[in-house]
């Protein structure tokens, strides 16, 4: 596995992630059955949904990868790999014995010659602790939580 140190001269860029139309706005997905979904009733996301993944990712990248840079479209950075994020899940299965589930298909690309690097999916699954809007939030933050540091730890393996 590459150092960190050696990781210190690579930039890093995270760009905004895909999702199908459910999963990109601000509503919070709960998934009640088979094929059906609602939205969590009085509290959604503080911007779109991909837009705080890529903004949260980023921090993540920032705090733990020990990158030269890290940054989004437009910053200015010479980019040498890019972060390619689908979001496949981002939701809480309801009923009995409640879930919060993360999904997120990464690719690694080569910003220099264009060739992803590496794919991945990256899934968490955390219990729903409590009742309430919060206690949403708090499991859909652990999930995210788990899969934004196995990104960061996989793709500092590879660069």
């Amino acid at each position: 596995m590459p150092s960190r140190a050696g990781r210190g001269r690579v930039q890093i860029l995270i760009a905004e992630p895909s999702a199908l139309k459910a999963l990109d706005g601000q509503n919070i997905v709960i998934k009640t059955g088979h094929g059906s979904i609602e939205y969590l009733k009085g509290a959604q996301w503080s911007d779109r949904l991909p837009d705080v993944l890529q903004a949260r990712l980023a921090e993540t990248f920032e705090r733990g990868g020990g990158f030269a840079g890290v940054g989004m479209p437009g910053q200015g950075l010479a980019i040498d790999y890019q972060v390619i994020t689908d979001i496949r899940a981002f939701e809480v299965t309801a009923g009995g014995g409640a879930r919060a589930q993360v999904r997120l298909f990464v690719r690694l690309l080569n910003d220099r010659n264009g060739t992803v690097r590496a794919a991945r999916t990256f899934d968490a699954s955390v219990p729903v602790s409590g009742a309430g809007n919060d206690a949403y939030f708090r499991a859909l933050d652990a999930a995210f939580g788990q899969v934004a540091a196995e990104i960061v730890d996989w793709a500092g393996g590879l660069v």
